[in-house]
């Protein structure tokens, strides 16, 4: 049995940041506001009231207040809320690696994923993005219509695997 934690979080403010055009004065405007860089690809930012997580070239999720973004993007992007489409599932304990492991295609037991980083995967056919809160945790993003479908497979998977 594996020794990990299946969690469904509260329902958060979630949104989806995209850049279409002049990314560089985007970041530019960013940097000016908030004093740090938009995330890199697969990374992530821990602000006072904002988290941004990148998992595309031009896409964060962002978790958090957003008032400030808006202006930030201009005529730029777009910030679109997303929260009621997607359930946030902590999952954690010295297991939640091999966890994400079954029924995926991405390798989350990589040194390569430490804290902090993210990623945008397939598990069990489902599209999932995963942001890795400790060593200890990870937050799944599941699409809502999955999510129950996809923490019974974890739950099955967990007690199997180890």
């Amino acid at each position: 049995m594996t020794d990990v934690a299946i969690e469904v979080l509260p329902a958060a403010p979630l949104h989806a940041l995209e850049i279409w055009s002049n990314p560089v004065a985007v970041g530019n405007r960013f940097e000016t506001e908030f004093g740090a860089s938009l995330p890199l690809l697969g990374a992530s930012l821990q602000l006072s009231a904002l988290r941004l997580i990148r998992y595309e070239p031009t896409v964060w999720l962002v978790e958090g207040e957003t008032s400030r973004l808006a202006e930030i993007l201009g005529s730029d992007g777009s910030l679109t809320a997303i929260g009621g489409g997607i359930v946030r599932v902590r999952l954690s304990g010295g297991g939640w690696r091999s966890l994400l492991m079954e029924g995926g295609v991405f390798d989350a037991e990589s040194a390569d994923f430490p804290p902090g980083c993210s990623a945008a995967t397939l598990i069990d056919h489902v599209n999932v993005r995963l942001y890795v809160e400790s060593a200890d945790s990870c937050v799944a993003y599941v699409p809502l219509s999955y999510a129950n479908d996809m923490i019974h497979f974890w739950n099955v998977a967990s007690k199997s695997i180890g």
